[in-house]
């Protein structure tokens, strides 16, 4: 089993062209100016990378173009989860062939109101159907998204019966209680928190990090967090980070990150979205960038 790196992780927004296919030149060029700024990890194809929005095909060419980038497979995570079993699969088994040892899957997210003993199933379908000792799974629990929770219980399960394989989660919920009760009730579980807002309470509690959508313009400073998380030099910085991350998410996540990316990059084709996705209006966008020089962001 490989390691998977510690501290603030970004999920990484995915570039477009004008015919709104995957930019891979400007998607390698953000994944190296993530790492630049201090990002310990970059997860690919999550939901602020729009992964549902493409085809496997889509996946699959972003997944080898990202393998030519000779980047630390420590430090890259592949989304891999799809309500259809043989499409999870088949991303998996191209992350496993492309050097990525480390997957972050969804469950089957149409169905609602499933049962533990379904979403189990679900993955364990396709654990089994990969059947690869390379294979780290970070659980990825989003409940906005999905519909339903995955709780404690179904983790300790899934741990259990996979204990090689399914190494931890990532937790979306925004519900601190949740992580902090799997951090203390399943230790040595990689519980990733899903907003940097409790990074520095993840880490003491003996989690590795986050995974943030806002991480892909606000990694300086947490990569300042991580670096002193066991003195109180970090509670500065966590009290910063907080205050950044619930500014920046009263604005639509995807649309305010991109429009940020088209301000710092000066290019304007960082906006492209696919839909259902929309731009924000000129004064929303005018708003945004207003708060993100009231925070003081360092997007050098």
């Amino acid at each position: 089993m490989t390691e998977i790196a510690s501290g603030a992780w970004a999920a990484a927004l995915t570039p477009l062209n004008e015919d709104l296919s995957i930019d891979h030149a400007a998607y390698d060029a953000h994944v190296r100016w993530l790492f630049a700024t201090g990002c310990a990890g970059v997860a690919a194809l999550g939901t602020t990378g729009e992964a549902n929005s493409f085809s496997v095909r889509e996946r699959l060419e972003l997944i080898e173009h990202l393998s030519q980038g000779g980047h630390d497979s420590d430090r890259i995570l592949i989304g891999v989860g799809c309500c259809a079993a043989q499409d999870t699969i088949e991303l998996t088994r191209a992350a496993l062939n492309a050097g990525f040892h480390n997957v972050m899957m969804l469950p089957p997210f149409y169905y609602k109101n499933v049962s533990d003993e379904g979403v189990f199933g679900a993955y364990a379908r396709v654990i089994e159907a990969v059947n690869d000792p390379r294979l780290n799974v970070i659980i990825y629990d989003i409940p906005p998204m999905t519909g339903f929770k995955i709780g404690v219980d179904l983790l300790r399960r899934l741990r259990e019966t996979f204990p090689d394989t399914v190494i931890g989660v990532k937790n979306s919920s925004g519900d601190w209680s949740a992580m902090e009760a799997t951090l203390a009730e399943l230790p040595g579980f990689k519980v990733f928190a899903g907003t940097e807002q409790f990074l520095l309470q993840t880490l003491r509690a003996g989690g590795p990090g986050c995974i943030s959508a806002t991480a892909n313009v606000t990694s300086r400073s947490l990569a300042e967090i991580y670096a002193n998380w066991r003195s109180d030099k970090a509670d500065a910085p966590q009290q910063a980070a907080t205050r950044n991350r619930l500014a920046l998410q009263k604005h639509p996540p995807i649309p305010a990150l991109k429009e940020i990316m088209a301000a710092v990059r000066q290019r304007p084709e960082w906006r492209r979205l696919r839909p259902p996705m929309t731009n924000l209006s000129n004064a929303e966008a005018e708003a945004l960038l207003a708060t993100v020089r009231e925070l003081g962001l360092d997007l050098a």
